[in-house]
């Protein structure tokens, strides 16, 4: 069994930043890519971005391209989310998940264990 735990999530004014955590126990860490999702109130969860194995790979959708940044720390277990120049529409409850596999991926059905979740509010 994997537990997955997010924790950094706050309220921020618009254009400032903030770095989530994500913390994995249970089965082997680095052996798996890493993604995060992030779900707006009335909407559909989202892809934020993903990173490999390894940390040598990472996506990103395109409206966080350029102001989010995912990284790695597998002797931690540890996977980050920095996310700087904020913006209100970036307001979410924000997920990480383990992929199945090495490489990241932009497909939720790839990602088989979930976090709980941490909010981020973004006031303008």
């Amino acid at each position: 069994q994997v537990q997955l735990v997010e924790s950094g999530g706050g309220l921020v004014q618009a254009g400032n930043s903030l770095r989530l955590s994500c913390t994995a126990s249970g089965r082997i860490f680095s052996n798996y890519a890493m993604g995060w999702f992030r779900q707006a109130p009335g909407k559909v969860r989202e892809f934020v971005g993903g990173v490999s194995w390894n940390g040598g790979v990472t996506i990103y959708t395109d409206s966080v391209k350029g102001r989010f940044t995912i990284s790695r720390d597998n002797a931690k277990n540890t996977a980050y989310l920095q996310m700087n120049n904020l913006r209100p529409e970036d307001t979410a409850v924000y997920y990480c998940a383990r992929n199945r596999g090495a490489g990241p991926s932009d497909i939720a059905g790839n990602y088989d264990y979930w976090g709980q979740g941490t909010q981020v509010t973004v006031s303008s």
